[in-house]
């Protein structure tokens, strides 16, 4: 009888702990979302940018002008202005003792300093105050200044650096900021109209039209990962860093490049998507780096020389030339001479690809490998492993 009294106060006890043992995990889960940095950003919404497309397809002009377009963007391009102390060293012949006798201690013999400045553009995504420009305008400067359209500058802080996409997110201590919209880079067509808008040769800023000539390019030598919208657009020292835009003022690449004999513009130019760029801009500020995979191994295309000394019957993949001890690929059994085909049942044509693939791959996560392993074909998998950061140039 006394237990049958007692159930109730049992049951009503296990209640309030679970409500407050949910009540608990809810604020820690709070504290911890919110001590983490939030990007907030401005895209397109997906039925505006089928519009503008329906619009420029159906009609038969042009429209009159892009100066609402440009109005829409141009107020997020920023100029940037850089400068580093370059140490210059005397040269050897002041090291002769005859030298050092006539001139004594003289600061001539010695290691002598010089202002080196340079300039760039950039892109503001977000109303904190972030900006995106190329990793190659503000590497190694020692004080980066951020000039906005308006007329006010900032000294800017460097929130991290991507080389092997050639990224930089800045950030600039100031409010009332235009942020730009994200466009959809993925959905742009080769003659799509195009503006890239940014600072070149210093003159102020700049607005050039084209059209995209060509998107995907890639095996350019330009960073480690390319994924390049190309356009004609005219693109001059100075651009870097700068915004590529559609007709609807919206960020649809960040312009980084360009094929030139001369230095200035020859019609060949190259952006970054900024489907790509929103990604490392994201992770740089919300983790300090950008993640991607990784399997520790030295990979060469299949050539047709390649694949008749290995007896293959394709001359698709790739050969693992090296695997790095005690990497990834080491512990998935993979070893030097192997030919990967597929990856996640998805053909591999060339060692670039393979490498892009690996590196969308999150850290920790598995893969499945097709591989001709002593002319005999199989399926590894294979736990992918963070890529180390590279190394600094000299």
């Amino acid at each position: 009888m006394e237990i049958r009294k007692l159930i109730p106060y049992v049951v009503q006890g296990l209640a309030v702990g679970i409500v407050a043992g949910f009540l608990l995990m809810m604020i820690f889960e709070t504290d911890e979302q919110q001590s983490r940095p939030v990007v907030e950003i401005k895209e397109a919404e997906p039925d505006e940018e089928i519009r503008r497309s329906a619009t420029l397809t159906q009609g038969t002009l042009a429209p009159p002008s892009y100066a609402p377009a440009v109005e829409n963007a141009a107020p997020s391009v920023v100029n940037i202005y850089t400068t580093k102390v370059v140490t210059r060293q005397p040269h050897p012949l002041f090291d002769d003792p005859a030298f050092r006798r006539f001139f004594g201690d003289s600061p001539i013999l010695g290691p002598r300093q010089r202002l080196e400045n340079s300039l760039g553009s950039g892109v503001i995504l977000s109303e904190a105050g972030y900006v995106l420009t190329n990793n190659h305008v503000i590497s190694e400067a020692d004080e980066i200044l951020v000039a906005l359209r308006d007329g006010r500058s900032a000294k800017a802080t460097v929130v991290g650096t991507d080389p092997e996409t050639d990224l930089a997110v800045l950030k600039i201590p100031e409010d009332n900021i235009h942020s730009i919209t994200i466009g959809r880079s993925e959905e742009l067509h080769i003659g799509d109209v195009v503006l890239a808008i940014g600072n070149p040769f210093g003159v102020g800023q700049t607005v050039t039209m084209g059209i995209v000539s060509a998107t995907g390019r890639s095996q350019l030598g330009i960073s480690t990962f390319e994924n390049f919208i190309q356009t004609d657009a005219a693109i001059n020292p100075g651009n870097s860093g700068g915004a590529l835009i559609n007709t609807a003022g919206h960020l649809v690449g960040i312009n980084t490049a360009i094929f030139s004999d001369s230095g200035g513009s020859q019609g060949i130019g190259f952006a970054i998507p900024v489907s790509l760029a929103k990604m490392v801009m994201q992770q740089i500020i919300e983790h300090g780096r950008v993640s991607r995979g990784w399997l520790g191994i030295e990979v060469q295309d299949v050539t047709p020389e390649l694949a008749e000394s290995f007896n293959l019957d394709t001359e698709r993949g790739v050969i693992i030339a090296g695997v790095l001890p005690g990497g990834p690929a080491e512990e998935a059994g993979l070893v030097a001479g192997d030919v990967i085909t597929h990856v996640n049942e998805a053909e591999i044509s060339n060692s670039r690809q393979l490498i892009n693939v690996i590196a969308g791959v999150a850290p920790k996560n598995s893969i499945s490998l097709t591989v001709t392993q002593k002319q005999k074909k199989r399926d590894i998998e294979a736990v992918v492993g963070s890529r180390p950061k590279p190394r600094a140039r000299n």
